[in-house]
């Protein structure tokens, strides 16, 4: 923990340096809505091992969730009651309490009592006995594992997934800015989030949580399964995880919660997010020979390189990059373990490169290019302005 907590404290400087100074945001002028295109929805296609393969494990709490998900954000979404959609804006809250329920009373029954570990493990609600083990209030402080200890080696392969973290959260920004009905966020937007998100990893690596801060893709999901796109709701939120870390007996409740329940709505929300991306394509011309060789071209490295790259740490127990030098081991191995990531070198390079001069029409820059400042459109101010007058320390560009 420790040593995670070092790494994680060192790695947050790349984030914060780079958001902060604007380079991001410098780097994000080589974006283009064609480029854009496999790096968003592989965010969401990128995760696919996470949805039904993990539904399979529990096929009989997975199934009803998944079915009961669908049919109250979708079918059933024209309920209202007071002119409120209820089951659409509450379809996940009901759904998941519903089947929460369902696997605890097969759980009590003991329909699990016999079954393979496996079986038991993805199904039962009392597993782990988190809630009988867990405190009633913990407080959690800076350190609490001791001073963090500092290697080379550790710090450059958190770096590489801060790197990843960085590029899969600046698809899963323009998701969330389209799913809200916002505009893309300006490219000094965009940089001072990716800032604000690396002092997130810093007050991880200082609390000790042994994961960074990255953007939720299943918050971004949900914004478009809810239509909710509000900020208040945002910071209700993280007042109520703040309140649940505290107390130890209602965030075990939370965590007894089988994960296959949640590998159900993952089906709907990854699949939402990536058909953000896919809706990217309307702005550029997919007559075009470039544009279809562009896109397939990522689409297909970006899911097929990371799969040779598991295929081959399952094997041979380490990666593709295995020199003496671990910590360039640890940052290439990691580098390429992400959809994302690969798409979007992949993309943006033969965007930027391949008859990019006469081709601004047909990636869709004429659409692009007005969105890339704070004043380029009047609903920016409306979008992107902070409270509490905070935009005098981030002035827009």
């Amino acid at each position: 923990m420790r040593a995670i907590q070092g790494a994680m404290i060192v790695a947050s400087s790349i984030q914060i340096i780079l958001g902060y100074s604007q380079i991001w945001a410098i780097c994000s002028r080589f974006f283009s809505p064609l480029g854009m295109v496999p790096v968003i929805s592989l965010v969401g296609f990128g995760l696919f091992d996470r949805g039904f393969p993990v539904v399979g494990r529990c096929v009989e709490i997975g199934i009803p969730m998944l079915f009961l998900f669908i049919a109250f954000s979708q079918y059933l979404k024209h309920f209202q009651t007071k002119q409120l959609p209820v089951l659409e804006r509450f379809a996940l809250l009901i759904s998941v309490t519903v089947i929460w329920a369902y696997a605890h009373l097969l759980t009590a029954s003991g329909a699990y009592r016999h079954r393979p570990e496996t079986t038991q493990r993805n199904c039962r609600t009392d597993r782990a006995n988190l809630i009988s083990s867990a405190p009633w209030i913990k407080i959690p402080y800076p350190l609490q594992w001791g001073a963090p200890t500092f290697d080379a080696g550790h710090a450059f392969g958190m770096m590489a997934a801060v790197l990843v973290s960085l590029i899969e959260s600046t698809g899963a920004y323009k998701a969330a800015s389209r799913l809200a009905s916002a505009t893309p966020p300006p490219a000094h937007v965009l940089s001072r989030g990716i800032g604000w998100q690396g002092i997130g990893i810093l007050l991880s690596g200082l609390f000790g949580t042994s994961t960074g801060s990255t953007v939720s893709v299943e918050n971004v999901g949900l914004l478009g399964s809810t239509r909710v796109g509000s900020r208040r709701v945002i910071q209700i939120s993280a007042g109520f995880m703040i309140f649940f870390s505290i107390l130890g007996k209602f965030g075990a409740l939370f965590a007894s919660i089988p994960f296959t329940i949640f590998a159900a709505v993952y089906c709907v929300l990854f699949g939402l997010v990536a058909s953000v991306g896919l809706s990217f394509l309307q702005f550029t011309n997919m007559n075009s020979m470039r544009n279809l060789f562009i896109t397939g071209v990522a689409f297909f490295l970006g899911l097929s390189i990371p799969e040779y790259f598991r295929e081959y740490t399952s094997a041979a127990l380490h990666g593709p990059a295995h020199t003496r030098a671990g910590w360039f081991n640890d940052f290439l191995n990691t580098i390429f373990f992400s959809s994302p990531t690969v798409a979007l070198i992949v993309a943006i390079f033969l965007d930027n490169t391949l008859d990019y001069k006469d081709s601004a029409r047909d990636r869709g820059m004429p659409w692009w290019v007005k969105f890339r400042t704070f004043k380029g459109d009047s609903r920016n101010e409306e979008f992107y302005t902070l409270p509490f007058n905070l935009n005098r320390f981030f002035p827009p560009s």
